[in-house]
């Protein structure tokens, strides 16, 4: 049973996704008809809000929006799924991030992102969120939004004492010295090898890939290797939490349960191996579904798998 409601705070992005479904991508100048059109709430930092909150937080999001037709859309989402949207602000003149993406009848997609909006979430913007932020048991952060405003963020949360996971997506360097004080950080294997060069396509890989972020200056990595696990370390030493096996339709969104529920896992108080163990498991259940916030389970259907796969 949870100790208590975990109070998780995401600093992130908020998009809307785009997608459309057609037999071929046309050709310059040429105009053809799709098959379907799929709309849908996205961005790292809305999909590990909603992953927290589905998983039983009490859960907030500090975002900026456009003053488009997606804007009010995107604040009506949180609040209908019971995410404080009080410091999600819309920005004027500006648009609502996007991500139009055109998947042909082979699966294979194509992805424009337009970040609009997420690049007005400024560290001065963040500090008008200080009152909530100073309250978290977790601040989740993730690569949507400016550096600046994450090494911002970084520094605010140690000022209060409140604990930060660092979701370093999608990849792009990073100065390490900057996010020392950033409890967890957690990247996946491509994001790891963007920021530190070094290939990661084992496991004896992943450890030395996280020998070497530790030896930064990094208190924790977590190296989120799909269905191989997650290999969780410190100073303490290195564990690879084995994945659970389940039937996989689509790996969207996975990375985004995985860190939104282990934040609440872990800011509920239970063992850092079990948070990580858990948060295996919910990833591996959004990879049953399709798209991103809609594959993501509620709490109790959760426990259920937990109870029924701990026992087996």
């Amino acid at each position: 049973m949870a100790k208590k409601k975990a109070r998780i705070v995401v600093v992130g992005s908020a998009n809307v996704d785009l997608t459309t479904f057609t037999d071929q991508f046309p050709k310059p100048g040429e105009t053809l008809f799709g098959k379907s059109f799929d709309l849908g709430f996205g961005g790292k930092g809305a999909n590990q809000a909603v992953a927290a909150a589905y998983c039983g937080a009490e859960a907030h999001m500090v975002a900026r929006v456009g003053d488009d037709l997606f804007g009010p859309a995107s604040i009506r989402n949180f609040k209908k799924l019971g995410i404080g949207a009080k410091n999600v602000k819309m920005v004027k003149n500006v648009s609502t991030g996007v991500a139009p993406i055109f998947v042909e009848a082979n699966g294979q997609n194509r992805i424009l992102v337009v970040k609009g909006a997420n690049d007005k979430l400024t560290p001065k913007a963040v500090g008008k969120a200080t009152s909530l932020l100073k309250k978290a048991d977790m601040i989740v952060l993730q690569f949507e939004i400016p550096l600046e405003t994450i090494y911002y963020t970084v520094k605010l949360a140690k000022k209060h004492n409140v604990p930060v996971l660092l979701n370093p997506a999608p990849a792009m360097k990073v100065d390490l010295a900057k996010i020392q004080d950033v409890d967890y950080f957690i990247p996946n294997e491509s994001e790891a090898e963007a920021i530190t060069g070094k290939a990661v396509k084992t496991v004896d890989d992943a450890k030395k890939c996280a020998e070497h972020l530790l030896s930064k200056g990094l208190k924790r990595v977590i190296l989120t290797l799909g269905e191989r696990g997650a290999l969780l370390a410190s100073k303490d030493g290195m564990d690879l939490m084995p994945s659970f096996k389940v039937k996989s339709v689509d790996s969207t969104g996975a990375g985004d349960a995985f860190i939104g529920s282990f934040a609440v896992f872990l800011g509920e108080g239970l063992p850092e191996r079990e948070a990580v163990s858990r948060a295996n498991l919910y990833a591996a259940i959004s990879t049953t579904g399709i798209g991103t916030q809609k594959s993501f389970i509620k709490r109790r259907k959760f426990d259920r798998a937990w109870k029924k796969r701990s026992r087996a």
